[in-house]
Parts: C-alpha cells; structure tokens; sequence
C-alpha cells in the first residue's frame, strides 16, 4: 500500500479510532464485564465469540480484521497489529506480552517510507503461543503447535511442533 494514498488514510483514521477505543478499555475496572464486552464489539466490530477470554491491556491498530475462534485466550499485554490480517483457531491461548505484527515497510531504503508491505498470520485451532512471542507477517502456525516463551516466528510453524528461538526453529515433532 502506498503510504499517503486513500486507502492509506482510511487505515489511519480507523487506527486512530481503535486506539481511542483500547485506551478506554485499558483504564477500565477489570470486573467491568458489560464495558468491556461494549468496547470489544466496537474494537472487533463485532461481539466477542463464545467463551473467549482478553485480559486488557490489550492492543490493537485495526480491530476490524481479528479474527478469534471459540475459547480464544488472549493474556495481558498482547499487541495485534492486525491490517493485513490474523486469525486464531478454537482454543488458542496466547501468553502474556505475545506480539502479531502483520504490516511493516520495504527493505529497501528508496521504497520504505514511501510504502507499507504486510501478509496476514494463521493460526490454527488449539496452539499454544508463549509469552513475549512474535509472530512475523505472513506466517501460518499448524495446528497443536507451541511456540516457546520469547520466540520470534518469521516462518511458518509445521503442526504438533514446538519451536524455540531468537529465530523460532523447530526443534521437535509430535
């Protein structure tokens, strides 16, 4: 997307509205149920699905394109950079800190301000991502798999493996 073209500036301005909404969440009572509940449907665009769980603060720049399944838990501190896109399966639990990032800029240093690239991330039912996990644009995480505490995800993640690492490699299957 090129940045300073139309489509770009309705990105931004639902940005600015989402962030509106997720500093208001993120000062509310944490036995608020019904304000919560409230601020989520505006955040998300819709109600929360079944039985799913977010313990604020909870970040996100877009909202309208998180996509959760039923019994989603999501822990304190999470940031979902969602524009190009995320979803979470059933029964997906995210720990505390965990980072999706969907959009970024060019490498290439003529092109980086004046673009934004972005590739949206899959994951599959009932995956375990540990805290401080960054999930990188355009991975998909198979189902049953774990990604370990503090690893980064810039590949897709096979199901029933664990991975680890500063470069998140796979390091057993199951």
């Amino acid at each position: 997307m090129r940045i300073h073209s139309t489509e770009y500036q309705a990105m931004i301005e639902r940005v600015v509205r989402t962030t509106e909404l997720t500093s208001r969440l993120n000062v509310l009572p944490f036995d608020d149920e019904a304000g919560k509940a409230a601020l989520f449907e505006q955040i998300l665009g819709r109600p929360l699905p079944a039985k799913a769980t977010i313990y604020p603060p909870f970040y996100t720049d877009h909202g309208l394109r998180l996509e959760l399944g039923e019994r989603v838990f999501i822990n304190q501190n999470c940031t979902f950079l969602d524009y190009a896109g995320i979803r979470l399966g059933d029964r997906v639990m995210v720990g505390p800190k965990a980072t999706f990032i969907t959009v970024g800029h060019p490498v290439d240093p003529e092109h980086r301000r004046g673009w934004l690239t972005g590739a949206p991330i899959d994951v599959a039912d009932n995956v375990w991502i540990g805290a401080g996990a960054m999930i990188l644009p355009g991975v998909s995480i198979g189902r049953d798999a774990v990604v370990a505490a503090g690893s980064i995800v810039a590949d897709d993640v096979p199901p029933a493996s664990l991975v680890t690492g500063s470069k998140a490699t796979v390091r057993r299957t199951w």
